[in-house]
């Protein structure tokens, strides 16, 4: 019954959330340990309220109402390396802070998520999201994941390949969405390892340190620092002094249009079609939500409601104490401009959660 007994009223969802919006939680539990999450998830179902999993809050919006039912938090944290086959594998529960894991890498000469130093947020968020910058993604070092089903109240392995990852993109945010709860991960990561280089910014800034003459781990940590150093410009660092900081990071994705939708994209900018940045990818071509929002006549900086664009990223939407509702209508002002403008339909990066007391039980 330990779960049970931890479980809290009307508690406050705004400082769980890296944004600082939304109402309170009916009910809220941080659970440790599997028979806690199964024992809150019985109960939960047995009073007919809704679920919904909180892990760092980095990339989730509640709506000003709160959430009506139950907000779980998988709290346990700890991490473990290991040799395999030249290889080293860390095995983190779910409840860790994702960046206290990567430093904790490259402070061991450990590559492989070097470039993901910085993100908020906590170890079983990363997969559902396939996290990703500077060039790296976790799906690329992701061995498997630990997950409990609720269907089931079954603990299940999946393996990297298992989990249907893309840009952005997982089961777990699918079609397998709140099937499973993630419990921990295993990561492929790679002793003396070179630090990855493949984005611009971070190789000229590389260049410069003259990192070639560097040993792994001084290289490994010299990336990191430039990671944190380019997040920090762009305010997608915690931190409460700044208050470019109180948003969800990107809230857009960086829109993927098939070779057709494309052509018909450059047609539209006309004499601007060569300056909007555009990446390969594997069903097409990806082009930068930042410039469009930009083209289409948005711009960092912009106040509107209590809420705002950030004004050093136009791709993030910044809380200037405003609301949840201000906030959706400005990102739905941004959407449809974009599209009036270039027939391109952006998508929301963060989970919005709503808030419905019609799915509330007695």
């Amino acid at each position: 019954m330990k779960a049970l007994q931890t479980l809290r009223e009307q508690v406050p969802l705004a400082p769980l959330t890296t944004i600082h919006l939304g109402g309170p939680a009916r009910y809220f539990a941080a659970v440790r340990t599997v028979a806690e999450l199964a024992e809150a998830l019985v109960w939960s179902d047995g009073q007919g309220l809704p679920v919904q999993l909180l892990g760092g809050g980095s990339n989730t919006v509640f709506a000003d109402e709160g959430f009506a039912g139950v907000v779980l938090q998988v709290a346990a944290r700890g991490f473990t390396f290991r040799e395999r086959s030249g290889d080293v594998v860390c095995v983190a529960r779910a409840g860790t802070e994702w960046d206290d894991l990567v430093a904790a890498a490259t402070a061991r000469g450990l590559g492989g998520i070097e470039c993901l130093s910085g993100i908020p947020g906590s170890v079983g968020a990363t997969p559902v999201q396939n996290v990703g910058a500077y060039g790296q993604e976790v799906a690329e070092r992701l061995l498997w994941v630990r997950a409990f089903e609720r269907e089931t109240g079954k603990v299940r392995q999946l393996k990297g390949e298992e989990c249907g990852f893309g840009y952005r993109q997982s089961r777990f945010k699918g079609a397998d969405r709140d099937r499973f709860v993630i419990l921990s991960v295993a990561l492929r990561l790679s002793p003396d390892a070179s630090p990855h280089l493949g984005y611009r910014e971070v190789a000229e800034r590389a260049a410069n340190l003259g990192i070639d003459r560097l040993a792994p781990v001084e290289a490994l940590t010299a990336v990191r620092r430039i990671v944190l150093e380019l997040r920090r410009g762009k305010s997608m660092l915690r931190d409460p002094e700044d208050e470019n900081a109180r948003s969800v990071g990107s809230f857009f994705l960086n829109p993927v249009l098939s070779l057709q939708a494309f052509a018909a994209l450059r047609e539209r900018l006309g004499p601007m079609a060569d300056a909007a940045p555009v990446y390969p990818a594997p069903d097409g071509v990806k082009v930068s939500a930042a410039w469009l929002i930009g083209a289409a006549g948005f711009h960092r900086g912009q106040r509107q409601g209590g809420v705002g664009i950030s004004q050093r990223h136009a791709l993030a939407l910044v809380n200037r104490d405003g609301s949840t509702r201000a906030l959706l209508a400005l990102a739905g002002e941004i959407r449809r401009g974009v599209w009036e403008r270039f027939g391109v339909q952006l998508q929301p990066e963060p989970v919005i959660v709503p808030y419905d007391p019609r799915r509330v039980g007695p």
